[in-house]
């Protein structure tokens, strides 16, 4: 009899330990059912891409307003999680420019950089190069400087593109890097400043409108110099930062064929060829 009581009340003891741990989260289930981000990791430094907070921050949003021409020109983004790229099936389905990360930070460079950028001008797209901006780990100047030497660069062949600036959501910690809004704007024009100060070029600024108006306090500062490249995935383009009359690209899915991201360039084929040539 000692021993049945002895048993029961180990037993019990242990249900009751067990019942308290349970709030406290040791459960993983208890703990995803509780808050369902809570077991997700932080992804690794270097893995970002053009358009990657959208879906989770953005959804589709409100549509109304944006100027669209007649004519869009699709194009496609891609980065080292695209991989080798089928660029001939993308140029026969008629996708006739691309834009390749080239790099992030000051600490990371794309792997499939040559196949990529090298892949999509010899089936005959234009191509250029963007840089995923951190503007909590070095500065916007430092950061151009870096896009610059590793494939951010331009040239006046009629094929490259300008770099483009991909200022976004963070995808390793606080939204908006830690900054504020004056913040922001002076990280991005620092980086813009060396940018043209490089290649005599403006970069194209991609971003959704409402990233912007969270972590820039809507500023209409590079309206006047820098194409707009905005992401909404949506059947229309809906609202614009503050001061951009127009898109001049919008990325308006991640789930096109072939590699996801596709886009529309606002004009013909010939306005493609002129942000080229500058």
């Amino acid at each position: 009899m000692r021993v049945h009581r002895s048993g029961t009340t180990l037993a019990g003891a242990a249900l009751a330990a067990l019942a308290l741990l349970l709030p406290l989260g040791l459960s993983g289930t208890a703990t995803a059912a509780q808050d369902p981000g809570a077991r997700q990791a932080t992804p690794a430094r270097g893995s970002a891409y053009l358009g990657m907070g959208v879906i989770a921050h953005d959804g589709q949003g409100p549509t109304s307003g944006a100027a669209t021409l007649a004519a869009q020109t699709e194009g496609v983004d891609v980065s080292s999680h695209n991989g080798n790229v089928a660029w001939a099936t993308l140029w026969n389905s008629g996708v006739k420019w691309a834009y390749v990360k080239a790099t992030e930070g000051t600490y990371y460079k794309n792997t499939f950089f040559t196949q990529q950028y090298n892949g999509s001008y010899n089936v005959g797209m234009i191509r250029g190069t963007y840089h995923f901006a951190t503007p909590d780990t070095t500065t916007g100047a430092a950061q151009a400087d870096y896009f610059v030497n590793n494939g951010g660069g331009w040239s006046k062949d009629g094929r490259t593109l300008p770099g483009v600036l991909d200022i976004e959501w963070n995808p390793y910690g606080a939204t908006c890097y830690g900054k504020t809004a004056s913040g922001m704007v002076a990280w991005i024009q620092d980086f813009v400043n060396r940018y043209r100060y490089r290649t005599g070029r403006d970069p194209v600024i991609y971003t959704a409108t409402s990233w912007w108006k969270q972590c820039t306090g809507n500023s209409a500062a590079f309206a006047s110099t820098n194409p707009l490249w905005i992401a909404r995935y949506a059947s229309e383009v809906g609202e614009l930062p503050a001061g951009w009359p127009y898109y001049t690209i919008w990325q308006y899915t991640s789930s096109g064929p072939t590699v996801g991201d596709h886009n529309h360039f606002n004009g013909d084929y010939s306005r493609v060829q002129a942000l080229a040539n500058g």
